[in-house]
């Protein structure tokens, strides 16, 4: 049986630390948890102009209680293979997380980020692109719901991470994060690899 580092995309070793980073295999969110300098909107204001609108939110209400359960153990094997041990914050900085690392592989890695912290959803991301957010691409919508990548740096080809900000309503997102096996880096799109992490979560969150 093949490992899941060796496989195609839709199976491979994604593993992300977000674009984000990571201290002693905690997720740290990177700052689309607060921008100071940005107008405050009322809900009604949501999204703001350019700002693709979620026109069916999702309630993720159970799954910022237990981040963890956000992707199945089933689904964690299936990326990063046996012996992942999750890590769940539920105090972090822009709100509760979970982070997958495998033991077997040091640089693989998931990350999913419940922004509970800024109330402005995508806008956050899009009112910061070019700034704080150098990378900043936009997705194709998952079932209609808006995915773009982004960070503070591109950080794709050097070490096979990206994260992607998914829209569940106009002032809510979930940040998804994949890092690449060493073996992958240069050779899968991190990205790529977000996005079809991402679509899991996506319909993870709608079946429940």
């Amino acid at each position: 049986m093949k490992s899941p580092a060796l496989l195609g995309m839709g199976a491979v070793i994604l593993l992300v630390t977000a674009c984000t980073t990571t201290q002693n295999g905690t997720a740290t969110p990177s700052p689309m948890s607060s921008n100071p300098s940005a107008p405050s909107e009322s809900a009604s204001e949501l999204p703001g102009a350019g700002v693709p609108a979620v026109t069916s939110p999702i309630d993720t209400s159970q799954f910022q209680r237990k981040p963890c359960t956000t992707l199945t153990d089933e689904q964690i094997t299936e990326l990063l293979g046996p012996d992942v041990q999750p890590k769940e914050e539920l105090t972090g900085e822009a709100g509760p997380s979970c982070f997958w690392h495998p033991k077997s592989v040091t640089q693989a890695a998931v990350s999913v980020i419940y922004a509970t912290k800024n109330r402005r959803g995508l806008t956050s991301i899009y009112q910061q692109q070019g700034t704080t957010f150098p990378l900043f691409i936009p997705m194709d919508p998952i079932d209609g719901y808006p995915t773009v990548a982004y960070g503070q740096a591109d950080l794709r080809s050097s070490a096979g991470k990206c994260a992607i900000a998914l829209g569940t309503s106009n002032q809510d997102i979930i940040d998804v994060a994949v890092t690449l096996s060493e073996g992958n880096v240069g050779k899968k799109d991190p990205c790529a690899a977000a996005h079809e992490v991402t679509a899991t979560v996506l319909s993870n969150l709608r079946a429940r």
